[in-house]
């Protein structure tokens, strides 16, 4: 058979196969015998060319024919931009073997041997001191978190559970209720001061991921940093706005 003429020296293809689930999308030379094709799919599908049935489908997944002559061309057969052509495996491998890499052999190294190698991720920010390796700069970042949770400790113990509060938040109008817990949480790390508000302008009704921390009505209760509550003799007020809280 010849190339059929008038038509692209190229074409775009989907591949298919019997042993794996996904499609790769490939552009072959029309000129190419079916036996060479065939070798260019073995690294495609993983299949060995003398191990492989070829079927044609147009683009939209209808059955065309089979291609079975390993000496005709590809461009023969009435192969256009867009079909698929999918490879059925007589080679005795299972479906989804070429895709379990599981099966495939890993190279391992010890802790202790890649540290001592010098062509590696851990070797270059040691000799650089980036990161976990520089000791000076991971005792200062722990020195700035220890100094942050001690002011943030100091102003949640000058709050008192019960007491009237405004929160305070940058961008937002300032929201009052009443003080229901003071201390540190599970759902967050720090301090954090759980408050009833006034009107339903909170997040929750006191709990939260399952842990009810104090309780007060749906969308009354919210959590907020210390450092944005103000606590005061504050009269009850309303149309209050939204957000910036747990």
């Amino acid at each position: 058979m010849s190339v059929v003429t008038g038509t692209p020296a190229v074409v775009s293809v989907s591949i298919s196969s019997s042993l794996n689930s996904f499609r790769a999308l490939k552009r072959y030379a029309r000129g190419l015998t079916l036996a060479e094709f065939k070798c260019k799919l073995e690294l495609v599908v993983g299949s060995p060319a003398s191990c492989m049935d070829l079927e044609l489908y147009t683009p939209d997944d209808k059955f065309v024919m089979k291609l079975d002559s390993d000496e005709a061309l590809l461009g023969s057969y009435p192969i256009d931009d867009g079909c698929r052509i999918h490879v059925i495996d007589r080679s005795g491998a299972t479906i989804g073997e070429y895709e379990n890499v599981s099966m495939v052999e890993k190279f391992e190294i010890t802790d202790a041997e890649y540290d001592k190698r010098t062509d590696t991720a851990r070797s270059f920010m040691k000799t650089s001191k980036l990161g976990q390796y520089n000791a000076e700069e991971m005792m200062k970042r722990e020195a700035e978190k220890e100094q942050k949770l001690l002011e943030e400790k100091a102003l949640a113990e000058a709050i008192s559970v019960g007491s009237r509060c405004e929160v305070r938040a940058v961008g937002q109008p300032n929201k009052r209720g009443t003080v229901m817990y003071v201390g540190l949480t599970e759902f967050k790390p720090g301090y954090w001061v759980g408050i009833k508000y006034d009107e339903p302008v909170g997040k929750h009704d006191g709990s939260v991921n399952g842990k009810q921390y104090f309780e007060c009505q749906l969308k009354y209760g919210a959590f907020v940093k210390p450092r944005f509550v103000t606590v005061g003799d504050f009269p009850e007020e309303v149309d209050y706005g939204l957000d910036d809280e747990m």
